[in-house]
């Protein structure tokens, strides 16, 4: 079974560094003697990956030239290897499935699933030629779990845990893994870009779900609101750790009390009795 066994094959592409989760797991790996190419949107938050002796790019879900951009200037920088991927950089986009217009759910599908597929099948082949690799992919519980008002992040994450589990059957018999990462409440900015999106799509006043909607808003602003069992982001880059390290890493790591909850009751509990539930908490 090929290895990686020195910095350079141990290089790993993080996309969507500039806080929350993906910059935990960049400065976590770096620390660790991972090669790590961090990636950003804004051009803007390369200085500071940059000044940590971290190698930083500009990569863009919403653009493919961008995309086939950060994958050769990383190529060029690793001799045309990667020994890992983990996609990561994503948004939510609140709101009530009728209430979302085609631009607001292709903006979501751009962002959280096409980009993330392109350029997981630019990084496919470089680890078919060299005869290993990690690809891992950061979910959310809502990725096998719907809850009310978040249809287009729930998905969205669906159907990357689709695309990532018919890959995984697609490349048996390689030494290329894919994982899913399966966080449930993360501390990071998640909260306040999907009121951002709610803003920019959903007409409150517009809707039947108008005083939901209300609630919902006074949840985004209220200060110091957490959810419950909220971890911090090293939570999941222990996960990712696994996934990189162990010779048999898992297809799927549950982050946080509710996912590993509610992973459970989707196994024993009827359709229409989880539903009854999932009505409280949503």
């Amino acid at each position: 079974m090929a290895q990686a066994n020195n910095q350079q094959d141990r290089s790993i592409l993080i996309t969507g560094c500039s806080s929350g989760i993906g910059e935990c797991v960049a400065y976590g790996l770096h620390e660790r003697g991972y090669r790590v190419f961090a990636s950003v949107r804004n051009p803007k938050d390369r200085a500071t990956f940059l000044a940590a002796g971290m190698e930083c790019l500009v990569l863009d879900y919403c653009d493919s030239e961008s995309i086939k951009a950060a994958v050769e200037q990383l190529l060029e920088k690793t001799d045309g290897r990667l020994y890992a991927l983990f996609n990561n950089g994503a948004y939510g986009q609140p709101g009530a499935c009728e209430d979302l217009s085609r631009e607001a759910i292709r903006r979501q599908f751009e962002t959280n699933v096409f980009g993330w597929m392109e350029l997981t099948n630019r990084v496919v082949p470089v680890m078919r030629a060299q005869g290993y690799g990690r690809i891992i992919q950061n979910s959310s519980i809502l990725g096998f779990t719907a809850m009310s008002m978040r249809g287009a992040y729930n998905a969205s994450k669906y159907a990357i845990e689709g695309f990532s589990d018919t890959m995984r059957l697609e490349l048996a018999g390689t030494d290329i893994h894919v994982s899913l990462i399966e966080p449930g409440p993360v501390e990071s900015k998640f909260r306040t870009n999907a009121y951002r999106a709610f803003q920019q799509h959903i007409a409150v006043d517009d809707s039947v779900h108008r005083e939901r909607y209300r609630k919902m808003i006074q949840r985004f602003e209220a200060s110091g609101n957490v959810q419950p069992f909220t971890l911090p982001p090293e939570a999941v880059l222990k996960r990712v750790l696994h996934a990189l390290d162990s010779k048999r890493p898992r297809i799927r790591y549950p982050v946080t009390v509710p996912t590993y909850l509610f992973a459970g009751l989707k196994r024993l509990l009827s359709d229409r009795m989880l539903d009854r539930i999932l009505k409280r908490v949503g």
